[in-house]
């Protein structure tokens, strides 16, 4: 079957990599391919702290870098920590939760990996189907009298209902957590994400538009909880002097603090570049039927850190995971975000088969979500391969399908 199109010398179906033909680009486009700032400031830096020999122990990089985070975001304290997992673990502890914690399922695994590990026990929560974020009104059905505390999560750098969690959190006499991995330099109702809730947590992993290779952070304007994340991150001491308490090694490197450092220096310039990608996607695929790119409020402050679109299977006639399929096929890395769902993973599908029962929404964007290809490293002419790949993908969606069987395992 030949087509009038021409999508990058293709003009039929043969030619698209999934029936044989060769790949539209020829190097792969990944989700989250790192930002490394300026070089020559990051081998400065590095040169500065081998000469120091100074590479761990609250050097004077992580300290600067805390001090950078914590104007930044506006929030009194900033602790790093070795990775957001370690985060988030330190996070609930210093917070005092136990016994129940309500957390959305349709998250990262290690969001409710970070509970498990704390002895806690996840109660799942369906998502709100316009933000992908936990709905507030399906957590009051929810609590019980062992229900201690809400996670909640800021997918794709769009905030949560932070009045409605905050009003749930202070009636109900609830701890309020926020895993902020998807949202740093992101703002809710003018105010910067990070200063919301008892603690919030942030991922420095590579794949983060900021990162530090690997790190993360507890931000916090409680007093008490920073005090306790400073202790519990440095093996339970305070100074020199053991505590009562156990701890964990989950401090922050020199390197990575001087990574972060690099990379902080060129935030406004990444996130320009995420802000182009975003709004060249948004344009490209406004007309393309079942696909559903999820927008920002430009109105405040956002990352654009990831490109999230729908996959409507009725209205592309192509599902998620069949469109996937044809873009990796053609280098282009999109992920599935967050399939299938953390309830439907272990220890959960087997000590909570039935919940999924009541996670409707979570069922069905686990099945529609797709995350494409954005970042510095993503230029407009690949960003505009991607969408023609996609359009191209749908248009012909009817005579696609009746190859896919015997092309896909």
């Amino acid at each position: 079957m030949v087509f009038n199109e021409s999508l990058y010398g293709k003009t039929n179906l043969d030619e698209l990599a999934i029936f044989g033909g060769r790949p539209a680009l020829a190097e792969t486009l990944h989700v989250g391919r790192p930002n490394v700032g300026n070089r020559e400031h990051l081998l400065e830096r590095i040169n500065d702290l081998l000469d120091r020999r100074r590479l761990t122990n609250n050097g004077p990089f992580v300290r600067e870098l805390e001090h950078r985070i914590a104007d930044l975001l506006g929030v009194k304290h900033c602790l790093t920590v070795s990775n957001g997992t370690a985060a988030l673990e330190l996070a609930c502890q210093a917070a005092g939760l136990h016994d129940e914690v309500i957390v959305p399922s349709f998250t990262h695994i290690s969001t409710v990996y970070a509970l498990h590990r704390q002895g806690l026990t996840p109660v799942f929560c369906d998502c709100d189907p316009q933000t992908h974020n936990i709905d507030p009104c399906r957590i009051v059905e929810l609590i019980t009298p062992r229900t201690t505390g809400v996670l909640a999560v800021h997918l794709w750098g769009r905030p949560c209902a932070v009045d409605a969690l905050a009003d749930i959190a202070r009636r109900r006499q609830l701890k309020l957590i926020y895993d902020a991995a998807h949202a740093f330099a992101c703002a809710a109702n003018g105010r910067m994400i990070g200063c919301f809730g008892d603690a919030e947590t942030f991922s420095f992993h590579a794949t983060k538009f900021f990162n530090t290779g690997e790190g993360g952070a507890v931000v916090t304007n409680d007093d008490s909880v920073a005090a306790n994340v400073r202790r519990l991150r440095n093996t339970g001491f305070v100074a020199s002097e053991p505590s009562a308490h156990i701890g964990t090694n989950a401090q922050m490197s020199e390197l990575s603090a001087a990574l972060g450092l690099t990379v902080l220096e060129d935030l406004d310039a990444i996130i320009a570049a995420n802000y182009r990608n975003y709004k060249h996607y948004q344009q490209a695929l406004n007309d393309v039927a079942g696909i559903t790119l999820a927008a920002y409020t430009e109105t405040e402050r956002c990352n654009y850190q990831f490109i999230v679109v729908e996959v409507d299977e009725a209205a592309a006639h192509l599902s998620r995971d069949q469109l996937l399929d044809i873009l990796r096929a053609e280098n282009v890395l999109a992920q599935r975000y967050f399939f299938p769902g953390c309830h439907r993973l272990e220890p959960y599908r087997t000590t909570q088969p039935h919940v999924g029962a009541r996670l409707a929404q979570t069922e069905r964007m686990a099945q529609r979500v797709l995350c494409l290809p954005t970042g510095t490293a993503v230029s407009l002419a690949q960003v505009d391969a991607v969408c023609e790949l996609i359009r191209f993908a749908v248009t012909h969606a009817r005579a696609i399908q009746t190859r896919l069987p015997s092309a896909l395992p």
